[in-house]
Formats: C-alpha cells, sequence, structure tokens
C-alpha cells in the first residue's frame, strides 16, 4: 500500500484528523482516515496494601472520570499524553502523568510494553509502566480533569472490576495482561528461540 496523497480535514490542542488517499498492491485506490495523536503514557501504580482494609495485599491505584464520547464515568489506570501534542520521552512522560492525575510520585517506573489504541484508525501508541515505591502527594490535574476521582482496590478487586464489566478500558485491561506476564517472568521466552 503506498501513500499518494494526504491532507489534514481537522486539528485541536489534542490530535489532528488526515485524509490519505491510497493505491493498494493491486493497484486500486482508496482513502485512510487517520486520527493522529501523541503517544501517551498508562501506569500501574502498585504497593502493599499495609494499614488498608486489606493489610498485606498489593493494591492498585485507579482513577475514575467521566468519558465525554462514551458518556459515562469509567474507572482505568492513570494514562494521559502531554500537552499540546508534545512528544515526550516515555518516562518523563508516566511520571508526569502519575504526579498529575493521582498525586503520586514513583521510585520505580519499569516500562510494561507497548499498547496499539486502534491501530484501524488511529497512529497513537501507548507504552505502560508499573510504579513502585510510592509516595503521595497533591494531584495536579488539567481542566478537563476537575471531576476525577482516584482509589485504591485490591488486585481481587481489580479482576472482579474486569469480570464484571466495571472496568472496560481497553488499554487498562492490555496493561495488566502485561503485568501479569511480567511478573511470570521469563518462563515462556524459553519458547521463542
Amino acid at each position: 500500500m503506498r501513500t499518494e496523497s494526504s491532507r489534514q480535514v481537522y486539528a485541536n490542542a489534542w490530535m489532528t484528523v488526515r485524509e490519505d488517499a491510497i493505491r493498494r498492491a493491486d493497484g486500486s485506490d482508496g482513502i485512510y482516515g487517520v486520527v493522529d495523536k501523541p503517544d501517551y503514557a498508562l501506569i500501574i501504580p502498585l504497593e502493599t496494601g499495609e494499614g488498608s482494609d486489606a493489610p498485606g495485599a498489593e493494591r492498585v491505584r485507579l482513577v475514575e472520570q467521566y468519558r465525554y464520547p462514551l458518556g459515562i464515568r469509567r474507572w482505568e489506570f492513570p494514562q494521559g499524553t502531554a500537552p499540546g501534542l508534545t512528544e515526550l520521552d516515555g518516562l518523563e512522560l508516566a511520571g508526569r502523568e502519575l504526579r498529575e492525575e493521582t498525586g503520586l510520585r514513583a521510585e520505580r517506573l519499569v516500562e510494561l510494553g507497548s499498547l496499539d489504541v486502534a491501530p484501524g484508525l488511529s497512529s497513537q501508541r501507548g507504552r505502560a509502566f508499573l510504579a513502585t515505591g510510592l509516595t503521595p502527594g497533591e494531584h495536579e490535574r488539567e481542566p478537563e480533569e476537575q471531576d476525577m476521582r482516584s482509589a485504591w482496590f485490591t488486585r481481587a478487586e481489580l479482576e472482579r472490576m474486569i469480570r464484571r464489566g466495571e472496568i472496560t478500558d481497553a488499554q487498562s485491561i492490555a496493561a495488566y495482561t502485561l503485568l501479569l506476564l511480567h511478573e511470570r517472568g521469563g518462563a515462556d521466552e524459553a519458547h521463542d528461540s
């Protein structure tokens, strides 16, 4: 497939939309509408729940916010892009988003893997990070995040919320899978020769 021409049809501070005229391998013509957005970071804040309702249990921090395109509030892992279509280093962006949405600061950020949001219509890619060694602080939310809430959940609660359809954010569910694979370690890597 070859791009013959491209034109921007819409732009705002968070994304651009372009229409590309393409030539397929068989010589026929077509078009693609593409949403271009900066890459994002998704962070899984994880800590031992000392002093919580489940002492000793690992817990994760989620945020709940209103997602305008869906018209619903939903829980998900902290995630986002830099303002003004800026591209930032993944670790820098992860630390910024964690601090902005939850107020937490991480002593350690480990990259778990990459996520493609909607590769059939968007160029946006994401990177998932595990955040540990967490210390609380004040959040630094953007105006669009004014109604955001943040809370701790045990991993068992998180998994129940996913099973019951209370967490439907594909990026959060995929990132949790990356965490599970990370924790499993290199056991399966021996099969990748």
